[in-house]
């Protein structure tokens, strides 16, 4: 990480102290140059599960809510691909963060989500406050912190629409959630309670996640998990992976990148089933590992198999991740039994893959995210 310590700049208007931490991330993560210690002397927590019953089958629960738990930021996206962050003319402002992305996106999609998570009391934080609304995601488990700012993300865009990310956050708002400001009946209302693993980085919010992992997991809530490696985020590569897999086998479902399964297993070959079978927990029922524009595969513990994604013409993919997550959590929200029907999971990750190759089209997370008829519609064309 670097930090700047003397002036302030303007880029849209918009003022930014140098002071503020600023973090670098590079779009492919190459695990073979990190040293870290293996999988199996990393702690891990665990927790007991109503979600399931002890045949493996779920439980019914009457809610369809998703609520997601983490950051919600302000993603600085340049209008022109190809160019360095000291080149490009100008930026578009579009909110993000990875949880907030997928609560907007299962709204979007016709599902029902919320989002927790804290923002600076602040404009931009009151605007994200607000685009959750606009966007039917109840928002009553956001908190506005009154001494810190809402977190910024300047995002490059390569000509591939690939990304490198710059991120202000010193501290940002949304590192200091405290366990006392949780929704814990919000939680408590919840069929899927979704993550990632930024929230574990720093104190105080590493502890309002675990706690707020276990009222879920305690109340029968299913527990999705999305990793969302941003290396630079946190003090080392060896600790991201600690951090990462401290919660991993609390996890009923959980969505990662082949770069992802590389780091975590020290550049080993994503493509490889024996190597992603390390990663299946004994109480994992669906592994999901995405591979951009080809699709995505899934393992469960009586079926494996891949479903093709659609080729488009990738303009930003920021949120494509988000957008599939989505995608995926929208209809187990309202039907479970999916997990146990291989025909119908398939049909399940088709429209998930839909939802990503359709949010590259456009610049920015939020914005990017397509409707149900929108997904429905690429769909038919693909068939057609």
């Amino acid at each position: 990480m670097a930090a700047l310590h003397s002036t302030a700049f303007c880029l849209g208007g918009v003022a930014l102290s140098s002071r503020q931490e600023i973090c670098f991330r590079r779009g492919n993560v190459k695990a073979s140059t990190f040293s870290c210690p293996p999988l199996v002397s990393i702690p891990r927590l665990s927790f007991q599960s109503k979600a399931f019953g002890g045949d493996g089958s779920p439980e019914t629960k009457d809610s369809s809510l998703v609520v997601c738990f983490g950051e919600m930021l302000i993603d600085f996206v340049p209008t022109i691909s190809g160019l360095s962050l000291s080149d490009a003319p100008a930026f578009k402002k579009a909110p993000g963060g990875a949880p907030a992305n997928v609560a907007v996106g299962i709204a979007r999609l016709g599902g029902s989500s919320a989002f927790i998570g804290k923002v600076g009391e602040d404009e931009f934080g009151y605007m994200l406050a607000e685009i959750l609304k606009e966007n039917n995601v109840n928002n009553e488990g956001m908190r506005f912190d009154p001494g810190a700012r809402t977190a910024l993300a300047f995002v490059t865009l390569r000509s591939d629409g690939e990304r490198e990310f710059m991120f202000y956050r010193n501290p940002s708002a949304d590192m200091l959630l405290q366990e006392a400001e949780l929704d814990l009946d919000l939680i408590r209302k919840a069929k899927i309670f979704h993550y990632g693993s930024i929230s574990l980085i720093t104190e105080p919010c590493k502890s309002a996640h675990i706690a707020a992992a276990k009222v879920a997991k305690d109340a029968g809530v299913v527990l999705s998990y999305d990793p969302n490696l941003r290396l630079p985020l946190w003090p080392s590569a060896e600790s991201a992976r600690e951090g990462i897999l401290s919660i991993w086998d609390t996890a009923d479902i959980i969505k990662i990148s082949e770069e992802e399964i590389s780091f975590l297993t020290k550049g080993e070959d994503p493509y490889d089933d024996a190597v992603v079978q390390k990663l299946f927990h004994p109480n994992l029922k669906l592994l999901l590992v995405t591979e951009g524009p080809e699709g995505c595969r899934y393992y469960t513990k009586e079926f494996r198999g891949r479903v093709k994604g659609l080729k488009v013409d990738a303009v930003d993919t920021t949120g494509a991740g988000d957008a599939f997550v989505a995608g995926i959590l929208s209809q187990l929200a309202k039907d479970l039994s999916l997990l146990q029907n291989e025909d119908r999971l398939r049909e399940a990750l088709k429209f998930a893959n839909a939802c990503g190759a359709l949010t590259v089209k456009e610049r920015g997370a939020i914005p990017a995210l397509p409707t149900r008829e929108a997904v429905n519609s690429a769909i038919i064309q693909l068939v057609g």
